[in-house]
């Protein structure tokens, strides 16, 4: 049986509508702002030419420089000389000594080792630091004077080795080492020792200690063992008077 034809719905109205393709306007793309032109660069200006360097001056030559000569070594002495130097003129050696006719000269083997005061209290010549020099009327014979501690000893050892070797003028002579008390009381057994050392050597004298003499004041009387260093030598007129 064959399927009949569908049946006619009637005339047919079409209705238009939006079509499902159209599509919406683009919207236009914003303008981008027109690019600013650069600032203009002035033309740069022209480097002025350097100045031309004047040519340097020719430096001299430099001096030569004399070799420096080798400085003789230097030989410590206890004592110093009174002796005018070779170089000094005649006139100079002429000049007559402060100290002539002086029966005695009293010699530091260091500084204040006590002749200026032995000097002042018995008389002689107080040379200080020096030999006598007999050829300008001083006298020859020495009272070697130091004091007890370590350092007045080691001096008066190297000036006992001087008078040893003959480094000291002519007609220098030892009568005797004086050493000075250097503090009250006895001496430690170190130095004792030294002492008898010396002994042996020279004859030897000690003098105590005097409060007066340190404090620059003159004793009532003298002790005993200084007032024996006036029978080394012989009264002086206008010298120190010994009670």
């Amino acid at each position: 049986m064959a399927v009949p034809p569908a049946a006619s719905a009637g005339p047919q109205m079409w209705v238009r509508g939006p079509s499902a393709d159209r599509t919406a306007p683009a919207q236009a793309a914003p303008r981008a702002p027109a690019a600013r032109p650069a600032p203009s660069v002035p033309p740069a200006q022209p480097v002025p030419p350097a100045q031309p360097v004047p040519p340097a001056q020719p430096v001299p030559p430099a001096q030569p420089v004399p070799p420096a000569s080798a400085a003789p070594p230097r030989t410590a002495a206890p004592l110093r000389s009174a002796a005018p130097p070779a170089s000094a003129p005649p006139a100079a050696a002429a000049v007559p000594s402060p100290h002539r006719g002086e029966p005695v000269a009293w010699v530091n083997a260091h500084g204040g080792g006590g002749a200026s005061t032995l000097s002042r209290a018995l008389g002689g010549a107080d040379l200080g630091l020096r030999w006598p020099e007999p050829a300008q009327g001083e006298p020859g014979g020495v009272l070697l004077v130091a004091r007890t501690h370590s350092g007045g000893l080691r001096a008066a050892s190297q000036a006992l080795n001087a008078l040893r070797t003959g480094d000291h003028p002519p007609g220098v002579h030892l009568i005797a080492v004086v050493l000075v008390a250097d503090a009250p009381g006895r001496l430690p057994g170190t130095l004792g020792k030294r002492v008898r050392v010396m002994r042996s050597a020279a004859e030897i004298h000690r003098v105590p200690w005097i409060p007066a003499w340190r404090v620059g004041e003159e004793p009532g009387s003298l002790p005993k063992a200084v007032r024996a260093l006036a029978g080394l030598f012989p009264a002086v007129p206008g010298g120190g008077v010994v009670p």
